[in-house]
C-alpha cells in the first residue's frame, strides 16, 4: 500500500540504497561498472525527470573522487545521492503521501488468512480509540503535538488499566478464582509485555545486564511508586486506609525474595551470562511461584448467583 511503501522509503536508507543500485545496474550499459554523462543523464532522469544539464555537470563534479573523472562508481554515486537535493526531494515526496494517509492502522489486512482477521477485529477498538484520539508525532507538521500525544496517552493507559483489573476480578469472581491469584497470573503477564519485548530486543543486542535490570527495575518502580501514589491519593480523598485483602501476602512476599536469591545464584553458577538453561530455571522458578501461591488460596469458592 501506499503508507506502507511511503514508511519504507523514509525509514530504511539500506532499502533505498539496494533499490538505487538496481536503477544504477541498469544504465550501466556497458557492464563497467561505472556510468559516463550520457548514462548518468539517464539515470538521473529516472529518478528526477526535471532535471538540467547543469545538474549533471555539478552532480558529475561532485560525485568525482578519484580515477577517471568521465566515469563514476556507485559508491560514488550512492555517497552523492544520499546528500543530495533529489533524495530530499524525493524523501519529502514520500513523506507528503505519508502525511496524507493517517487512517492505515485501520484498513483490514488483505490475503492474510482468518488468523491476521481475528487479531484485527479483537484490537480494532484499541486501535480506533488511539488513531482517532492520539496525533501521530512522526508525521511531518505534527511534531507539535508531541505533548498531548504524552499526555493522551497516559490517560489511555490508565482507562485501559482500569478496565483490564475491573474485567480481570469479575472473571475471577465468575469462575471462583482469588483476585490475588488473579493478579498474580493474567494481570502480571498482561502488565509485563511492554517489560517482555523490551527485555528481548536489548538481550538481542548483547546487553544482557541491561535486560535483567530493566525487569527489576520496573518492579521497583511499580513497589515503590505505582502502589504508594494511588494509595495515597485514595487515603487523602477518603480519610481511610487502604486495606490489603490477602491472608497470605507476606508468605508470597518471603517465597518471592527467595526467588530472587535463587536467581541471582543461578546467574552466578552460569558465569553472568544468560543462556537458554537460566532461562529454563528461571521459567521453573516461576511455575513453582504459581503454584504455591493457588495453593495457599485454595479452596476456590465460586461465585453463584441467586435466583
Amino acid at each position: 500500500s501506499e503508507p506502507e511503501f511511503a514508511a519504507w522509503y523514509i525509514r530504511s536508507e539500506d532499502r533505498i540504497k539496494s533499490k538505487v543500485r538496481e536503477t544504477f545496474d541498469m544504465f550501466d550499459e556497458d557492464d563497467s561498472g561505472t556510468i559516463d554523462r550520457d548514462e548518468l543523464r539517464k539515470l538521473l532522469e529516472q529518478i528526477e525527470p526535471s532535471v538540467t544539464e547543469d545538474d549533471i555537470k555539478e552532480a558529475m563534479d561532485a560525485m568525482y573522487k578519484e580515477g577517471d573523472p568521465d566515469q563514476i562508481t556507485f559508491d560514488e554515486f550512492a555517497e552523492w545521492y544520499f546528500h543530495s537535493l533529489i533524495y530530499e526531494h524525493q524523501k519529502k515526496l514520500a513523506e507528503e503521501e505519508l502525511a496524507d494517509v493517517w487512517y492505515e492502522n485501520l484498513i483490514p489486512p488483505r490475503g492474510d488468512g482468518c488468523g491476521a482477521w481475528i487479531k484485527y477485529i479483537i484490537l480494532l477498538p484499541i486501535v480506533a480509540t488511539l488513531t482517532f484520539t492520539i496525533p501521530d508525532v512522526s508525521r511531518p507538521g505534527c511534531g507539535k503535538w508531541c505533548y498531548f500525544s504524552f499526555v493522551t496517552s497516559i490517560v489511555w493507559i490508565g482507562v485501559y488499566s482500569f478496565l483490564m483489573v475491573e474485567w480481570t476480578e469479575v472473571i475471577g469472581n465468575t469462575l471462583g478464582i482469588p483476585s490475588v491469584v488473579m493478579g498474580l497470573t493474567f494481570l502480571a503477564a498482561g502488565t509485563s509485555v511492554p517489560d517482555l519485548l523490551s527485555s528481548v530486543i536489548v538481550a538481542r543486542k548483547g546487553q544482557g545486564d541491561m535486560a535483567v535490570s530493566s525487569s527489576i527495575g520496573s518492579n521497583i518502580f511499580d513497589i515503590l511508586v505505582g502502589l504508594p501514589v494511588p494509595w495515597i491519593i485514595y487515603s487523602a480523598a477518603k480519610r481511610n486506609a487502604v486495606i490489603i485483602g490477602a491472608e497470605n501476602i507476606w508468605i508470597s512476599i518471603f517465597v518471592l525474595l527467595a526467588m530472587l536469591v535463587m536467581i541471582v545464584i543461578v546467574i552466578h553458577c552460569q558465569g553472568w551470562r544468560l543462556t537458554k538453561m537460566t532461562g529454563l530455571i528461571m521459567f521453573f522458578f516461576y511455575i513453582i511461584f504459581l503454584v504455591q501461591a493457588i495453593v495457599l488460596e485454595l479452596p476456590f469458592v465460586t461465585c453463584i448467583s441467586e435466583r
